[in-house]
């Protein structure tokens, strides 16, 4: 899995970089082919905002978030990202699971 962290308008620190690192390998745990993450951190006034756009095999899932915090806007980003990618999966099971289902069929 690759990283790509970038910072607008804001300085990416080694601790932020540290947390955005533990809490995006959350998302490897559920789900094993991810190919790249695109994560970008930015201060607008008063408005913390973290995005992320994430390559999956098949589709690239795109994320935003926003709160007064910047720790917040990551935990928000990779909540969301979380369910997102838990969902890809389950239709990808269920994709699978049911064209076979429909093959015995048709055998018998």
């Amino acid at each position: 899995m690759n990283l790509k962290l970038t910072g607008n308008h804001v300085e990416i620190t080694d601790p932020m970089r540290e947390y955005v690192i533990s809490k995006i390998s959350k998302i490897k745990r559920h789900f094993d082919h991810v190919i790249d993450v695109s994560v970008i951190l930015s201060v607008d006034k008063l408005k913390q905002k973290a995005e992320a756009n994430v390559h999956i095999r098949g589709k690239d899932i795109f994320v935003e978030t926003d709160s007064e915090d910047m720790y917040a806007s990551i935990d928000s980003l990779v909540d969301k990202l979380d369910r997102q990618i838990l969902k890809h999966k389950e239709k990808n099971l269920e994709r699978r699971n049911h064209g076979s289902l429909k093959d015995q069929d048709f055998e018998q």
